[in-house]
């Protein structure tokens, strides 16, 4: 069983309100509670604190997280969108009622509850100020960090950075965050986890702007959503058939390509899938730009690295 709790605050007390932390939640929920094919995926709970409402106080904070990491799930993950203040080299997490004095939930106090609780991978995505703060040890100096194992902890910025609202509403990360798990960060196969959301969202800051951090202490990869995949996996299991072995030479020639007379049926089958290997780069048209040179001019096409990869993977029938 997989759980998420997501919270977006837009309404403080004593803090400036925000204006795009509701709309964060609003527009992830979807993406982690239904895989691409609507399959359900993660369990989520949605908390939300828009500027005309309650808001969200640290002791119903802190209830969720208890709620969160119970027994009964193996996997759970927690997105915050919100005020984040620095504490001592810590990061709290700003809630509605929050002063200065005790701005809300300090990560510290979160994983407090991770270590100790049943669930066994746990992911914390954070999307405030001085998010990077989160797990670092202040008498080992900021840049320290300890995750019990089963963490992972994404954040949206350095534990020296604020985080970034756009201008149409939104927390500049979490817009980047949606992307990924709609398909930006999906591996060949559509599988979205924290390695490939981290990578996406890196590349999508540049050196002048905030940076997202990663901190995990993991040894498997679960997926965080499931896409339609790039290739098939009848189509990607034939690798080791019309490559047997890595650094085979596929011949091509005119009888591949659609348009040449007469037609063959069971090459054009072939080149339909070697097409969707080549925008997954995991083949390379030999001598040419493009496979339908390639056909034409009866050269070839071989795998890439990346298609020796799941060549790999499909020999040792892991696909």
């Amino acid at each position: 069983m997989k759980r998420a709790l997501l919270v977006g605050i837009d309404q403080y007390d004593e803090f400036p309100q925000l204006n795009g932390c509701v709309n964060d939640v609003t527009a992830l929920y979807p993406l982690l509670a239904r895989n691409e094919d609507d399959s359900p995926n993660l369990a989520c709970r949605v908390a939300k604190a828009p500027q005309s409402g309650p808001g969200i106080r640290r002791d119903e904070l802190l209830t969720m997280l208890d709620d969160l990491l119970a027994p009964g799930s193996d996997f759970a993950l927690f997105y915050f969108a919100g005020h984040g203040a620095p504490q001592g080299g810590d990061v709290a997490l700003a809630t509605s009622d929050g002063t200065n004095t005790t701005p809300g939930v300090r990560f510290s106090e979160i994983l407090e509850r991770i270590v100790h609780s049943e669930v066994k991978e746990t992911v914390v995505v954070l999307d405030c100020c001085f998010s990077g703060g989160a797990t670092t040890i202040a008498a080992l100096g900021a840049d320290q960090a300890i995750l019990p194992k089963g963490l992972t902890v994404l954040t949206a910025s350095r534990g020296d950075q604020v985080s970034l609202e756009t201008a149409s509403g939104r927390g500049q990360f979490s817009t980047y965050f949606e992307g990924a798990l709609d398909g930006g960060a999906a591996d060949v196969l559509g599988h979205v986890n924290v390695s490939g959301l981290y990578a996406y969202l890196a590349e999508s800051f540049g050196a002048w702007e905030q940076r997202p951090t990663f901190k995990a202490n993991i040894d498997r990869l679960h997926d965080i959503r499931v896409c339609n995949p790039r290739v098939p996996e009848p189509t990607l299991r034939k690798l080791t058939q019309w490559f047997p072995t890595p650094n085979h030479v596929l011949p091509l020639d005119p009888s591949f390509e659609p348009t040449a007379e007469p037609s063959h049926p069971e090459n054009e089958a072939i080149l339909a899938g070697l097409q969707k290997y080549r925008a997954c780069r995991l083949i390379d048209p030999v001598g040419q730009e493009h496979l339908y040179y390639a056909a034409m001019n009866s050269t070839g096409c071989v795998l890439t690295p990346l298609g020796k990869h799941y060549w790999q993977l499909v020999k040792a029938d892991r696909v």
